[in-house]
């Protein structure tokens, strides 16, 4: 748990970075769709690798849902 977090909050400082337009790292954790994205498809990734399809297919589709940008589970990226 602590690795998955600490990923995510690299991937915050490092969108924070490269983003002009963001003002500090909750700016960015809070308001980015992009970031969101990434938090549902770690989880749906995860579902998807212990075989609970449905589930991982689930978190993908809330996702789109909530951001606009959907990413299938199965695909890895990092």
């Amino acid at each position: 748990m602590k690795k998955i977090l600490k990923e995510l909050y690299e991937d915050a400082k490092n969108i924070e970075k490269k983003d002009p337009a963001a003002k500090n790292i909750w700016y960015v954790i809070l308001l980015y769709q992009g970031f969101h994205i990434l938090v549902f498809h770690r989880i749906g990734h995860f579902l998807y690798r212990y075989k609970l399809f449905f589930l991982a297919r689930l978190i993908s589709q809330i996702a789109r849902f909530f951001t606009g940008i959907e990413i299938h589970p199965r695909s890895y990226y990092w």
